[in-house]
């Protein structure tokens, strides 16, 4: 075993014996995760769950319903999760995308090998890497990890990457280095969020957090 990864093995013991288990992502059906992957864009996750229960709750959280749904009452029922008008076109273009191409069979869409399936969600409006990894990991079960603004700066003061590297080899850095599991991926990125919500912030609290003595922030 590499240095590298029994670093990234020690960060992940570390969080796991702080905040334990996270059981992500929080959805009844693979595709109600799609929707919060694309509603969480820029939202917090508490004012995305009132969105879904908004949809949900009016019977219209399946493909063809938010396809045939007009764009304005589509937009209201979002409303909570923030920026609803540019959201419903992001789930319109999704649901339309899906009923063309796959004729809203997710298995379907899932078959697929992981870098088709990438390569096509990422040519979907509204889905940008950190979106099609989520809905590849936790809709698809598929190992792919999951890079977000808390992992970022997480790891770069932990110091084992800059400010400008880019999300490609971010994810890159940790699919090298840690063993190609779903679930091992799936509670990482869900704790390393814990802990970016927990003490991780833009002004951290140190004396709180499980990295003493790995993390190099000043």
């Amino acid at each position: 075993m590499g240095k590298v990864t029994k670093l990234l093995l020690e960060i992940y013991d570390r969080l796991m014996s702080r905040y334990g288990p996270q059981h992500w992502w929080p959805g009844d059906t693979p595709f109600e995760v799609i929707i919060g992957a694309i509603l969480t864009q820029s939202a917090a996750w508490t004012n995305v769950e009132k969105a879904i229960v908004n949809l949900k709750s009016t019977g219209v959280l399946s493909p063809g319903a938010i396809r045939n749904l007009p764009l304005d009452t589509l937009a209201r029922l979002i409303r909570p999760c923030g920026y609803y008008n540019t959201k419903a076109v992001k789930l319109k273009a999704f649901t339309e995308w899906l009923g063309k191409n796959y004729f809203d069979n997710l298995d379907n869409l899932f078959a697929l090998e992981t870098q088709v399936l990438q390569e096509q969600l990422l040519a979907v409006h509204g889905i940008g890497n950190e979106t099609a990894d989520s809905i590849i990991l936790y809709a698809a079960n598929k190992p792919v990890f999951v890079i977000d603004a808390y992992t970022r700066r997480i790891i770069i003061r932990i110091g084992l990457f800059s400010e400008d590297v880019g999300y490609i080899p971010f994810q890159t850095f940790f699919m090298d280095n840690l063993p190609a599991d779903v679930q091992l991926f799936n509670e990482y990125h869900a704790l390393l969020v814990c802990l970016g919500k927990d003490v991780c912030h833009k002004q951290p609290r140190c004396s709180g957090c499980c990295f003493t003595g790995i993390c190099h922030y000043k």
